[in-house]
């Protein structure tokens, strides 16, 4: 009968709450009803503790509510939970939950210090343009204070010209202008390969944020960017990878290194801007990268096709000029190469899809279009052979008249162009005709 009895007062003192049926209280032995056993109140140090906070289980709350919405309240939870958590087993189970309602109660101490109230769209700081950021699923990093940006419970911008992204809170506190507006004043690149000149000439300070930095990392670890040669601290250089124009065009080399934000930023809006002029920077690049020469060449031959593609209405319906819109450059010059180009030539996917547009086109102009095939030239040293156009690879072009002529025939014959002979025959013809027109 003991074993009943405790049985009983077990079941009576842990009644179902979801049990809707009528309750039905046995009675005691002695005729005394027993009350439910009362729980002892928890201890300071007890991770229990956190109970009138809201934080523990509680099956008739919602799971995440926190009651505590007094940011002193949060704070004391925070420093009961911390002890809480050094007091526990390690590893055990009970640890693990307190840790779960330490970060609870630090995002709750958070939106209470960045609520999401009604921010403008549009902020402009020192010509950033930032607008504000509707994604709450994505996880950033803020540039200025290089902590997490919590997309579900904080406001945070992105500058639509260099990227650089914060929270609404850091916006007030950025010190370094868009990197947009000093590529549209100044698009050049640094051709000097990582010019240090000495962390006593930044007075031992961030190039960006002038905070104190040294080699031995006290206070900030001193960290080199390899685009400027200048030192910053962890918070203005995260150890990011780039690819350095000095050291692609003078070595060929296109191993990332290590550059700071601002670099990073500045270097990925100018890589695909064609601001590199081969032929005046280093002309002995062409002698030792083959690659180099074959591009070249391709790009002579699109520029000689491309008076034909303005002059054809089919091929202007088709817009086959429209196959280099990424590379427009391509089409007006054959001398300015952007950092994308040359990481293209040495990966080998520039001469590729160069190879297959140059085709497309001298197919379009010897095969498809009749217009085209009408502009063609017969050489006039041999006039034999089919119709030659200026980009054939056997062919020569006169420069004074832009005749085209079997390249054997050309430098075979040492006698001048026969089309420049004709017009200076024509000219002379016309001026001697005007001249005994003036005569009485």
């Amino acid at each position: 009968m003991a074993y009943d009895e405790r049985l009983a007062r077990f079941r009576q003192a842990h009644l179902n709450p979801f049990n809707k049926a009528p309750e039905q209280q046995q009675e005691h032995p002695d005729g005394e009803t027993p009350t439910p056993a009362r729980r002892p109140d928890p201890s300071p140090g007890d991770p229990e503790g956190t109970l009138d906070l809201g934080l523990a289980e509680d099956h008739f709350r919602p799971v995440g509510l926190i009651l505590a919405s007094d940011v002193q309240q949060l704070r004391q939870a925070i420093e009961e939970c911390k002890r809480a958590i050094l007091a526990l087993p390690e590893h055990s189970e009970r640890q693990k939950d307190a840790v779960v309602r330490l970060i609870h109660l630090r995002l709750k101490l958070q939106e209470l210090k960045d609520p999401d109230e009604d921010e403008p769209n549009i902020r402009v700081v020192l010509e950033h343009r930032f607008y504000k950021e509707k994604s709450k699923s994505v996880k950033q990093t803020c540039d200025k204070c290089s902590t997490i940006i919590w997309g579900l419970i904080q406001t945070w911008y992105t500058c639509t010209g260099c990227y650089y992204r914060c929270h609404s809170k850091c916006l007030p506190l950025v010190s370094k202008a868009c990197v947009r507006a000093k590529v549209s004043h100044q698009a050049e690149y640094q051709l000097s390969i990582c010019p240090e000149s000495g962390l006593d000439s930044q007075d031992y300070r961030c190039a960006e944020c002038r905070a104190p930095v040294s080699l031995r990392g006290v206070p900030s670890e001193a960290r080199q960017c390899d685009y400027t040669g200048l030192y910053y601290c962890s918070s203005c250089h995260w150890n990011d990878l780039a690819v350095v124009p000095a050291r692609a065009i003078h070595n060929w080399d296109f191993e990332p290194r290590k550059v700071s934000r601002c670099s990073m930023r500045y270097l990925a809006l100018m890589v695909s801007r064609p601001v590199l002029k081969l032929r005046e920077i280093n002309p002995l690049l062409f002698n030792y990268v083959e690659e180099l020469v074959e591009i070249r060449k391709l790009r002579q031959d699109i520029l000689l096709m491309k008076p034909y593609f303005i002059t054809c209405k089919e091929a202007m319906e088709a817009r086959l000029l429209l196959q280099l819109q990424d590379r427009q450059h391509f089409v007006e010059n054959d001398e300015m190469y952007s950092l994308q180009d040359l990481i293209d030539i040495e990966a080998g996917r520039l001469s590729c899809s160069l190879t297959e547009i140059h085709t497309l086109f001298a197919k379009h102009i010897k095969l498809d279009c009749e217009r085209c095939q009408a502009k063609g030239f017969v050489c006039e040293l041999c006039k034999e052979g089919d119709v030659l156009f200026p980009f054939d690879s056997h062919t020569s072009v006169c420069t004074d008249c832009s005749a085209v002529f079997h390249r054997d025939c050309y430098y075979d014959n040492s006698t001048t162009c026969p089309k420049c002979a004709r017009l200076s025959l024509r000219k002379q013809s016309l001026f001697q005709d005007s001249s005994t027109e003036a005569e009485p």
